[in-house]
């Protein structure tokens, strides 16, 4: 579940806890389901946002050399990116 699955979640469980008057849907608890939902919508987030922080990185660098062809200067570019 994504970032924005868990907000969905947790803005559809607020509606049906807070906004939406109680016995509005026959023989269904609307107050718990929407508490049940805003639960597994934190839960959700907190997974996701745990597993975008964790996790190996690496560091790639790359150097490049080139000889400009009208002055003859050798010029040298270094890229770093996170992998």
């Amino acid at each position: 579940m994504g970032i924005g699955a868990s907000i969905f979640l947790i803005a559809i469980g607020a509606i049906l806890a807070f906004a939406i008057t109680p016995g509005l849907i026959p023989y269904v608890d609307q107050t718990l389901i929407g508490y049940i939902l805003i639960g597994v919508g934190v839960l959700g987030l907190v997974i996701s946002l745990v597993m975008m922080n964790s996790g190996p990185r690496r560091r790639v660098r790359e150097s490049r050399r080139t000889v400009d062809p009208e002055t003859g200067d050798t010029i040298t570019r270094h890229d770093t990116r996170e992998v």
